[in-house]
């Protein structure tokens, strides 16, 4: 085939993509508007079946309480009372309990826009945009030393872990830097300040867990994005759902499926149990004004996983899976 009628080709098949993703999208941007709304618990809810209709994503009772939604791509599983979904195969917090009215599900509104549509309808970037520029934060550091666990410190682990992490990102194409390079101190506030100066595609924030003294065996990995506006965290510390908006929800679609893909490729490449995509206002996100996420790799109050934690070839596997839901993210919102 000469070069030119190639060329020719190839834009007629990627104009046939991305017109392919709008009409995709674009149910799922007015489906919900036209669905009642129902008061339950004094929070507005809408039918569950009549959403998922809407947007072509089949419904189906499992049991008593318990209902699929699905698609040649998905697979969406409800519990009643329970606020943790399985998205896709990954265990996903709403912002408010799934529940039963009338022997129908509901879910919130704003659990459909800022959890459902961003993973099941992921939005492209602008023509020309790129994932490239990704700012690694090495949680913690100097005076505050995060987690303890005898004499091993979190944040001698989360900067060793953002440099393997960025050496692995660089072999992968991007252009990864970080926050701190030394065990030195950042101001929260300063972290995202950083990546908004770098002009980060990408913000990474590394941290690993603690479940307290009485907690050994408490393990597995979680990674939170920014909680929504008027709707409450799902942290161990979580707030009530009256804090307002922040920088960072201007994000709230590409932090869900980032952090989506993140859990799902951690999982997967790790064995950590999935404790879940969670919400959180933690100040790193707040004021990212791009996408970004905080991914708590594992508990070093659990014996078992501290000693992954310590070990070099466990944590170039913990960075192989972080640069996979990179590239993950990567290939469902570039144009």
């Amino acid at each position: 085939m000469p070069p030119g009628i190639l060329r020719a080709s190839l834009k007629i098949a990627i104009a046939i993509l991305v017109l392919s993703a709008a009409v995709l999208t674009a149910p799922a941007q007015t489906a919900l508007a036209r669905l009642p709304r129902v008061s339950i618990a004094g929070q507005d809810y809408v039918r569950l079946e009549d959403w998922a209709r809407g947007v072509s994503l089949q419904p189906k009772w499992l049991s008593k309480g318990e209902l699929q939604i699905t698609s040649k791509w998905s697979r969406v599983v409800f519990t009643v009372d329970q606020r943790k979904i399985s998205l896709n195969g990954v265990n996903v917090w709403l912002s408010a309990p799934v529940a039963a009215r009338h022997g129908s599900l509901h879910v919130t509104p704003v659990d459909v826009t800022t959890v459902l549509q961003p993973v099941l309808f992921p939005k492209k970037l602008r023509a020309g945009q790129r994932v490239q520029n990704i700012v690694i934060d090495a949680g913690h550091g100097g005076k505050d030393p995060g987690n303890q666990e005898g004499r091993e410190q979190e944040k001698k682990y989360t900067l060793l872990l953002a440099k393997e992490l960025a050496g692995q990102l660089a072999k992968a194409g991007f252009k990864p830097s970080i926050t701190r390079n030394s065990d030195s101190f950042i101001e929260l506030p300063n972290r995202s300040d950083l990546a908004r100066r770098r002009g980060a595609d990408l913000f990474l924030s590394l941290h690993f867990n603690s479940g307290g003294r009485t907690s050994e065996e408490t393990r597995g990995v979680e990674v939170y994005c920014l909680t929504p506006a008027k709707t409450s965290s799902t942290n161990a510390r979580g707030e009530g759902a009256s804090a307002g908006s922040s920088a960072g929800n201007l994000q709230n679609d590409k932090n869900m499926l980032l952090a989506h893909q993140m859990q799902k490729s951690i999982v997967t490449r790790t064995g950590l149990a999935d404790r879940g995509v969670r919400r959180a206002r933690f100040a790193v996100l707040r004021a990212a004004e791009m996408p970004a996420v905080l991914i708590e790799g594992g508990f070093m109050s659990s014996p078992s996983e501290a000693r992954k934690i310590y070990d070099p070839d466990w944590r170039k596997q913990m960075a192989a899976a972080i640069v996979d839901g990179v590239k993950s993210y990567q290939k469902q919102v570039e144009p």
